[in-house]
């Protein structure tokens, strides 16, 4: 025979409505019950087959069913029929639950994760539509943060004391301690001199060098002569720290008897150079 209407569900399983009987001695008032209600008038209590009044008859506090009045002595003369006792589930199809279905508070209502993830921490990912999850591990190493410095601010010494090129300062915060930080410094500079032509670069972490470069030419002749040398610096620092850093350039001449010039802003448009440090902060 044809059903009409909405289909029965066939999918769960589903129990029998739970009720429990106890038995008066003409004295208690307090039973307790194997289910905690969520209001009196989700049950029906009867005494002596007489069913109660759930807004006078009795109370409730969590399994304790409290009567009003002592129920006379007998045997399995009191009855509750808890009428409102989830006795089954619902389960969805596979594919009806979507975006629409949740609410903001199923992320943000979570503790948030204050430090790096372990390499075996998970995040969900789609793939071309498909979630999937993946382990930290085979995500971390990305840039984090870059930050970018420039400067057209020429500059000139003789000395073989080393100096900051404060222009070109550069600071920046790691997230993390186990954060690498790479530093990238592109310099335009060159040296009159005559026969030898040298340069000395650090790159500098609060002042302090990290890593140092040292650059030289020769002249055969002994004419005054310019000597342009365009630079690319580059290290990787393990600062091991989640203050902020200061990384920079100082720059010097070995010999103390050429001239250096760093970023030469000429008098025309094709001799306007600029220098630059960029850093990164390379997850670890």
């Amino acid at each position: 025979m044809a059903y009409v209407g909405t289909p029965i569900d066939t999918t769960n399983q589903f129990q029998s409505l739970q009720g429990k009987r106890f038995s008066g001695d003409g004295s208690t008032t307090a039973f307790t019950l194997d289910i905690a209600p969520s209001s009196v008038f989700d049950i029906e209590v009867f005494v002596e087959n007489v069913r109660q009044d759930p807004n006078s008859a009795y109370s409730l506090s969590g399994t304790t069913l409290t009567l009003a009045a002592a129920p006379a002595s007998g045997t399995n003369n009191i009855y509750v029929v808890h009428q409102a006792k989830a006795v089954g589930t619902i389960s969805p199809a596979a594919g009806t639950v979507n975006a629409d279905s949740f609410d903001n508070t199923v992320i943000s209502g979570h503790t948030a994760l204050a430090a790096t993830p372990a390499d075996t921490d998970e995040f969900l990912i789609s793939d071309a539509g498909t979630i999937k999850r993946i382990d930290y591990s085979h995500i971390k190493g990305l840039v984090r943060q870059v930050l970018h410095t420039d400067t057209t601010i020429q500059v000139t010494t003789t000395s073989a004391t080393f100096a900051q090129y404060t222009q070109l300062n550069r600071t920046i915060t790691p997230t993390s301690t186990s954060s690498k930080i790479l530093v990238q410094v592109s310099l335009s500079f060159f040296l009159l001199g005559s026969n030898y032509n040298d340069a000395g670069f650090q790159i500098t972490q609060g002042g302090t060098s990290i890593a140092n470069y040292g650059f030289a030419g020769y002249k055969p002749d002994s004419t005054s002569a310019l000597a342009f040398s365009p630079v690319f610096l580059q290290t990787l620092h393990s600062p091991s720290s989640t203050s902020e850093l200061t990384y920079g350039v100082k720059y010097n001449q070995p010999q103390g008897s050429e001239t250096l010039v760093l970023t030469y802003q000429g008098s025309s448009t094709g001799e306007q150079q600029r220098s630059s440090i960029t850093v990164m902060e390379i997850l670890g």
